[in-house]
């Protein structure tokens, strides 16, 4: 079998409006690029939005909202911060953020990885899901605001509290896991009964759970230079639904 060649490109995104910018990424992909460097990209919107393929992407600056949205294969690392919606409803692929990110990172997101290295905001893997044999994960190597994993129905959340900003707030804002029917969620350390959304509590991590955590964060301390003993030295909580209809009881029949 032939190895197809990796065609690299630098493309400087300083002054370029994001529109022009995104259609200039996809004729390069339709010319058999395959290797993007991405220089001086600040706020610049959609970036690898719905791209397919083994496709790299290297972000030097801020890209704007939406990075990697319906994204289904390619990986894109980013050498600064991100703004919100980063991989909104991503099918697959891998995306590294070197800081912080925004809201809602990883927004319906039905397959992949999403590694943050900061900090991350409000919303972050709202209704995500997994899909077939696809299982997504969300790591977030800092803290995390209000909501974090609101509806969730599937996949992956791994909040870290290690690599932060905000070194009096809690691990996670208010209402973690809101309306959770699926999926679970692990924090490092502990997590306050106040801070879980209704009808949620925290448990400890059993072989298996460490089992997965291990594997992900192995991975992620390797595309972040980290160390990934450090991380595993201290004990996981597990945040996991009680009921697959947690508002079940709420509806009338009918």
């Amino acid at each position: 079998m032939t190895k197809t060649k990796t065609k690299k490109i630098t493309l400087d995104a300083k002054g370029v409006y994001y529109k022009q910018f995104n259609e200039l990424i996809r004729e390069k992909v339709r010319e058999g690029y395959t290797d993007f460097t991405l220089k001086n990209v600040n706020g610049q919107r959609y970036i690898g939005t719905a791209l397919e393929g083994e496709l790299k992407f290297l972000v030097e600056g801020v890209p704007g909202q939406d990075m990697a949205a319906f994204m289904r294969g390619p990986s894109i690392r980013v050498q600064g911060n991100g703004q919100d919606g980063i991989g909104n409803t991503m099918d697959d692929g891998k995306i590294v953020v070197e800081g912080m990110a925004g809201d809602v990172a990883g927004y319906a997101m039905r397959g992949g990885r999403i590694y943050i290295k900061g900090d991350v905001g409000y919303r972050v893997g709202i209704h995500m899901k997994a899909y077939m044999d696809h299982q997504p994960a969300i790591v977030v190597g800092g803290k995390a605001g209000d909501f974090l994993g609101e509806y969730m129905a599937g996949g992956i959340i791994l909040l870290l509290g290690m690599f932060s900003g905000k070194p009096d707030a809690p691990v996670s804002g208010r209402s973690l896991g809101t309306g959770m029917h699926g999926g679970v969620i692990y924090v490092r350390g502990e997590v306050p009964e106040y801070q879980l959304g209704p009808g949620l509590h925290s448990q400890p991590v059993d072989s298996d759970d460490m089992k997965e955590i291990a594997r992900i964060v192995k991975d992620y301390a390797k595309e972040l230079d980290l160390d990934a003993d450090e991380i595993l030295s201290e004990g996981f909580a597990k945040i996991r639904p009680f009921s697959h209809r947690p508002y079940g009881n709420l509806y009338v029949p009918t």
